[in-house]
């Protein structure tokens, strides 16, 4: 059964899916978790309480991924390039572990502010 988070910030809500890495499932059961959005470009990312490893690190990613940054034990929305994609490519400040992905469109996130609060959850009643 997939395992589906919901995401909040100011108005805005989106669905997730997340993947079976070790990191997912990390995620999954450190839920629900609370932040205050940092932007850089057309990424958030908020510190979470996890220490986790790099797995399988992407160098690229796509819109709508969420991924994790160990260097700041970030949790990362990404939605659009980066200050250091070039082309169409979305590039991480350095790798990231993706573990899930936006269900829908993802460039909703262009209208958070840096500062707002976000707030992930479990979907449902699992």
């Amino acid at each position: 059964m997939a395992r589906r988070i919901r995401i909040r910030v100011s108005r805005i809500e989106a669905v997730a899916e997340l993947n079976k890495t070790k990191t997912a499932q990390a995620i999954w059961e450190a839920l629900p978790i609370r932040g205050r959005v940092n932007l850089w470009g057309e990424e958030i990312y908020f510190s979470i309480p996890l220490t986790l490893e790099l797995e399988a690190g992407k160098e690229l990613v796509n819109i709508g991924d969420l991924g994790y940054w160990p260097q700041g034990s970030a949790f990362c929305i990404f939605f659009g390039p980066t200050p250091i994609s070039r082309g169409s490519k979305i590039r991480p400040a350095s790798p990231v572990t993706v573990f899930g992905k936006v269900i829908g469109d993802a460039t909703v996130f262009k209208h958070v502010a840096s500062g707002t609060e976000i707030t992930i959850e479990k979907e449902g009643n699992e």
